[in-house]
């Protein structure tokens, strides 16, 4: 069975994750998010990273490296993301283990793409918008929004 290794930062990105849900049946799925108490929404308990930004340097090192551990312990055949941060580091490490790679940018960046999401398109096999308006021949592409 493929391990899917699922990752969002909290709120609105946990939540479009969460809404994904049924495309993950017949996975093993592990979810990594930056909030231990998001345990009572999957079966089994997260692997949390530390919430960061790019504006909190130290952090947002300790965050990679913490994803990084993540990453190499579950060893994923598919990393899926609906951002920010967190999500960017387990695209970028699971491409660097040779997961494929797919990036959903939030539907709150409905007038342009989060920094994360531009950084992931250099990483992502798939890179998608919620927005038909923000694609280009270039990506992202649009397959539908979450909501």
């Amino acid at each position: 069975m493929k391990t899917i290794l699922a990752v969002a930062s909290g709120g609105g990105h946990w939540i479009q994750l969460l809404r994904l849900r049924p495309a993950f049946a017949g996975f093993n799925v592990k979810y990594v998010t930056t909030k231990k108490e998001y345990a009572k929404d999957i079966d089994a308990p997260p692997y949390t990273v530390t919430d960061a930004s790019m504006w909190e340097k130290l952090k947002l090192i300790r965050m990679f490296l913490e994803m990084a551990v993540v990453v190499i312990k579950v060893r994923p055949d598919i990393v899926i993301t609906t951002g920010a941060a967190p999500g960017f580091a387990a695209i970028f490490f699971g491409k660097l283990l040779g997961s494929r790679t797919v990036w959903l940018d939030s539907i709150a960046n409905s007038e342009t793409l989060s920094n994360s999401g531009n950084q992931a398109r250099r990483w992502a096999d798939v890179w998608l918008t919620q927005w038909p308006d923000l694609t280009t021949n270039e990506g992202p592409e649009y397959w539908g929004a979450v909501l």
